[in-house]
């Protein structure tokens, strides 16, 4: 395990001089990784969720490497492989799309990311994934997430990003390293991003933010102090980017309480597997096996670290067996995963080309920006700007404050600093790329910037108060989707790459659902044993 506590000296902190060891090997900006994970519901054509079980044709959830199901057998997960070229990138995803839709019948694919109408909360079906006792694991902890947070909350949709840089780009940073210096430099530079990220990353939900409005269904029987107005069965905030994003949406008050800082990856470990470990009170109501009835895989404030809701998380690829938590202190931090993006409602495939762009020219920046270590105060000062922008994002004069002493600016002129530097790093992308793809969206995004019609959350609102609700805005588009994937032309995989792949998947799980040699019990036994040697009580 590398040191993370050691900060490099090559590190610098002044975004010019680090621009400036870019621009000697730019072609460095040519060699971004990226995969994006798109989430989406099945629905019926009068607009509610599909009461169906996963298709068959798709082939297995639990080993399909392309297609799986997130919280319920509605909510279907498209990943695409990583790629460095974004053609490639949306060709996969669009073929994924083409696949999927041409194997669901007349159901459709929901292009928005809070639910379609859901009549009762016991219509959400969660995700099955055989009987092996891996799969029987996922549905039990997705069992968890039900009694703890309810299912509606489980089916919003999201778009993952996932994204690293290139060993030629630290190497344009830090020089020739030894292996172990290569994994401390990197890994403290991931964390100076991550920070970063926390700074000023409340961009994402201003621009792309995609959920202002949700259907009334959604707060049946739950209590809010927010001042929705309404349009039919549409409830909505006349400022807000993503409802997604705050406590009625993709996010666990049960989890407010935890401290866990990202100034050193050990500082993050720490403070994740103090929650893995600690027994909630609350939870351990609910009990975790009753009779022969399991209920959630243990009683701690987080099941298992999948569970921490976060808008970026720091990755590594896990060997066969391993936690996130263990590949990370292995290795230390491979790539970032981005997870505040909402569907984008007006691309078919839920995300575009000028959203992964923006993303290159933000993650970048972060890694050559100066990023301070942050404080408990500071990490509060970043939760309130987050809750503005989600809550109130396009409300004219907004102001934000970045850091506890620091200075106070309104959400427009915090936005247009970042920009400026921005449009520096578009620039040597565009020089090495040709053309003017990069400037192109700086000049498109900072035109979104002054106003906020324009962002998604504004061109949304627009077009449900347009159309009379959510509702008929997610019927209306989603068929318009539908009609596309059935004709998209495969462009990188083939049909029968997608069925043979389906197929490899349902042989996976079976030949998985014979190797088992343990009972479930003595699985669980075996898998959470490490808690039983750091208990903590509560």
């Amino acid at each position: 395990m590398c040191g993370f506590y050691k900060r490099s000296e090559n590190i610098l902190t002044n975004f010019a001089k680090r621009l400036e060891l870019i621009a000697q090997q730019p072609e460095v900006l040519k060699q971004f990784n990226r995969g994006i994970e798109r989430e989406t519901l099945r629905y019926t054509q009068d607009g509610y969720i599909a009461l169906t079980t996963h298709p068959k044709a798709l082939g297995s959830a639990l080993t399909n490497p392309l297609i799986t199901t997130d919280f319920s057998e509605s909510l279907l997960e498209f990943i695409t492989p990583v790629s460095q070229s974004l053609p490639a990138l949306f060709s996969q995803l669009s073929d994924i799309h083409r696949f999927a839709q041409s194997n669901l019948g007349n159901e459709g694919l929901w292009p928005m990311s809070m639910p379609c109408y859901i009549s009762n909360e016991e219509d959400i079906q969660i995700a099955q994934y055989g009987s092996s006792n891996i799969g029987r694991m996922k549905t039990l902890y997705r069992q968890g997430l039900k009694r703890r947070y309810g299912s509606l909350m489980q089916v919003i949709s999201g778009v993952h990003f996932n994204f690293s840089f290139s060993e030629d780009f630290w190497d344009a940073l830090f020089g020739k390293q030894s292996e172990k210096e290569r994994c401390e430099s990197r890994t403290s530079a991931y964390m100076g991003v991550i920070r970063n990220y926390y700074r000023f990353g409340w961009l994402i939900p201003y621009l792309f933010g995609a959920s202002p409005a949700i259907s009334s269904c959604f707060i049946k029987g739950r209590e809010t102090k927010l001042p929705f107005e309404n349009i039919g069965k549409t409830l909505y905030l006349p400022h807000a980017t993503s409802l997604r994003l705050s406590d009625l949406g993709y996010t666990n008050n049960a989890q407010s309480s935890l401290k866990i800082g990202f100034n050193t990856l050990e500082q993050y470990l720490a403070g994740l597997n103090q929650a893995i470990r600690t027994p909630s009170e609350e939870f351990s109501r609910m009990g975790v096996k009753v009779g022969d009835d399991y209920r959630q895989l243990n009683s701690n404030i987080l099941q298992i670290e999948n569970e921490l809701y976060a808008p970026v998380r720091p990755k590594r690829v896990a060997h066969s067996g391993e936690k996130p938590s263990e590949a990370l202190a292995r290795g230390g931090i491979e790539y970032i995963e981005v997870r505040s993006l909402d569907v984008n409602p007006y691309s078919p495939v839920g995300v575009n080309e000028t959203q992964v762009r923006f993303l290159d020219l933000f993650l970048t920046w972060a890694a050559l920006s100066g990023s301070e270590f942050m404080d408990g105060c500071e990490l509060e000062c970043w939760r309130d700007n987050w809750k503005k922008v989600i809550l109130e994002g396009r409300k004219p004069g907004l102001e934000l404050q970045i850091g506890c002493h620091g200075e106070v600016l309104t959400l427009q002129q915090w936005a247009l600093r970042v920009f400026k530097e921005l449009e520096l790093i578009a620039d040597m992308i565009d020089s090495q790329l040709g053309g003017n793809a990069y400037r192109s969206v700086c000049q498109e995004l900072s035109g979104w910037i002054n106003q906020p019609e324009l962002t998604l959350s504004g061109q949304l609102l627009h077009l449900i108060r347009e159309s009379g609700g959510l509702g008929e805005t997610g019927r209306y588009l989603g068929e318009k989707y539908r009609q596309e994937h059935l004709v998209h032309p495969y462009s990188f995989y083939t049909e029968q790459q997608m069925s043979e792949e389906a197929a490899r998947s349902v042989l996976s799980q079976k030949q998985t659902e014979e190797d088992d040699e343990k009972s479930f019990d003595d699985f669980l036994e075996q898998y959470f044993s490490y808690l039983k040697a750091h208990e903590i009580s509560v």
